[in-house]
């Protein structure tokens, strides 16, 4: 087997294959991971599979991994990869998603590894082979999902304004690579190949960054129908796009940077493009303290801590955290500025969860109590079972935390899956927070199942108030009543954040905020959801403290205003990724309203 090593990263590529059971000297081909997406594409993040051999490969029993060996092998169906051909590997088929800090892992069938290649933050646009199929992974042009990698030189025309821009007609470019490039000596031209700007000497252009190109510089004006081209310094073409007719705004990339053209829903000159149905959005600073700090010690989790919540007051406090995998309960107690697992009654290395029935592994993603504490049970939503992984499964179990033993039981199951809509196996439900019913009615808020305002009385055996969900897939966060009597439920709200992605949820018991919050996927921000005309709608919306890196922070939770000291009071979060061997970092929250 050849091991070769490119720009630091090992691949071990060739994959030995006899093309006859008698061939003295068998024929070797390759298989390779040439194109990676690890941050939203379409349908979500995908590896793609080349074969530049001379002829076709069948894939029987191989695997595939990211960086996590928790995560279940997925196996592929026996596939046959013609010569030259493409073979996808989606999110929806292996079951889990690629983090800014991931690898991808393929595996021969006899457990060695084939190909790999590791990242420590998102592309721009995608990682991929340059040459195509021979050469080493780095930051592509563009996303080109089973097809030939685009690695030409990685600038693109992003937005264009044909009409009225300020202060005239522009082009904004933008550079998707991983280093800065010289345009120094590139042309500019519209339609009309007579209008030719050359750009001056120091034209450069940082990775990520925006370069414009402005008509009182490049000295003509864009037309109602025309088009923007860009030429690199020997003439050749590197993009362009034409139109028709003036955009109502501008035209614009969507995604930003590596999508097609389209119409934008306001001009974003020197910013990332705002794409069809999208709002213009501002974010104030984070209503808190700046700094931030490790709150654990090093190597805790293993890992994929996700929800957090905080119970109590003072050192009885507790911080529940849910692992989603193996799916697992820690029960934090505080030590000092840290939190540790507490070593009493089982909870040393975590309670291992299943299902009612004694079986599975479920993927815990929150968890929540209701009423007044943990002694009614800790509701826990998980969005598979892990030992099924390429199957979504969206459900709240219940769990008692007083059971002995290092396994806790769910009592109570309600499987949500058919009531949302159909998503990915690692896109499904990840918050869960529970809001009392006299705060609700106190609001008017409205039942959306009844169509009139909600009335408790509605729902027999819910308890005293509803569970909410927050979904990765679509950003939305839906309300249940739960039957704790059996496994019956009834969505009463669909609310939207706004956000790509809810990761975790947290109501405010004392100033009766809803706090729905992201990972890095938008940079860590947060909202605050207030009843509005009996509806919960976005009041406001923070950026993460300035101190906070922009981590993969699923879990998020805060102490009582009881706890404040002086005007704030802590506030906690949980990486996913568990950055540098911490997985709770803490900071504060302010403890006036938002």
């Amino acid at each position: 087997m050849l091991i070769q090593v490119r720009a630091g990263v090992v691949f071990s590529n060739p994959v030995t294959i006899a093309t006859s059971a008698d061939d003295a000297c068998p024929a070797t081909e390759t298989i390779r991971i040439n194109e990676v997406e690890s941050n939203g594409g379409t349908p979500g993040d995908w590896v793609e599979l080349y074969n530049p051999g001379p002829a076709a490969v069948t894939l029987t029993g191989w695997g595939f991994k990211d960086n996590d060996d928790t995560h279940a092998m997925y196996v592929l169906p026996t596939t046959v990869v013609p010569a030259g051909g493409y073979k996808m590997l989606d999110e929806a088929d292996f079951g889990f998603g690629l983090g800014a800090a991931d690898s991808a892992r393929l595996f021969r069938p006899d457990g060695t590894l084939a190909d790999s290649y590791s990242w420590t933050a998102h592309a721009n646009t995608t990682y991929g082979r340059c040459p195509n199929s021979s050469g080493a992974l780095t930051t592509t042009t563009s996303s080109t999902k089973a097809a030939a990698n685009d690695c030409g030189i990685p600038v693109r025309i992003n937005e264009v304004e044909s009409n009225g821009g300020t202060p005239g007609d522009w082009v904004e470019l933008i550079n998707n690579g991983s280093a800065t490039l010289d345009l120094s000596g590139f042309a500019f031209r519209d339609n009309d190949d007579t209008h030719n700007y050359v750009l001056p000497t120091g034209s450069t252009l940082a990775p990520g960054a925006y370069l414009m190109l402005e008509e009182a510089t490049f000295g003509f004006g864009l037309g109602a129908a025309d088009s923007a081209r860009l030429y690199d310094t020997t003439g050749v073409a590197v993009d362009s796009y034409a139109w028709t007719a003036h955009a109502a705004n501008t035209y614009g990339r969507c995604p930003n940077g590596s999508g097609n053209f389209g119409d934008t829903s306001a001009s974003t000159k020197s910013a990332s493009n705002l794409c069809e149905g999208q709002v213009v959005t501002t974010y104030a600073a984070w209503p808190g303290g700046t700094a931030i700090q490790t709150a654990d010690n090093t190597a805790v989790f293993g890992g994929n801590l996700s929800g957090l919540a905080y119970e109590g007051t003072g050192s009885s406090a507790v911080i529940w955290g849910a692992r989603n995998g193996p799916g697992a309960i820690f029960r934090l107690v505080p030590n000092g500025s840290l939190w540790v697992p507490d070593a009493a009654n089982g909870w040393g290395t975590a309670k291992l969860l299943r299902y009612p029935d004694g079986t599975g592994d479920p993927d815990a993603e929150g968890v929540t109590f209701a009423g007044t504490g943990s002694g009614a049970g800790l509701f826990v939503s998980t969005e598979r079972n892990n030992a099924a992984n390429s199957l979504s499964k969206n459900a709240i179990l219940r769990f008692d935390p007083a059971a002995a033993g290092t396994t806790l039981t769910a009592t109570h199951e309600w499987n949500l899956t058919a009531d949302l809509p159909v998503v990915g196996p690692n896109l499904g439900i990840e918050g869960i927070t529970w809001i009392p019913d006299s705060f609700l009615v106190s609001k008017g808020f409205i039942d959306e199942a009844k169509g009139r305002a909600y009335n408790p009385a509605d729902y027999a055996n819910h308890g005293t108030g509803i569970f909410f969900v927050g979904v990765e897939a679509n950003g939305n966060i839906y309300g249940y009543a739960l039957d704790q009597a059996g496994t019956n439920f009834t969505r009463i709200a669909t609310i939207s954040t706004g956000y790509t992605g809810v990761m975790d949820l947290a109501f405010d018991r004392e100033l009766n905020d809803l706090w729905a919050v992201c990972d890095d996927t938008c940079q860590g921000r947060s909202a605050v959801l207030r009843v509005e005309s009996g509806k919960f709608t976005v009041a406001r919306r923070f950026e993460r403290p300035t101190g906070m890196p922009n981590l993969n922070n699923e879990g998020f939770t805060f102490a009582p205003v009881s706890q404040c000291n002086g005007t704030t009071r802590p506030v906690f979060w949980a990486d996913d990724a568990e950055t540098d061997g911490h997985a709770i970092r803490t900071g504060t929250l302010n403890c006036s309203v938002p």
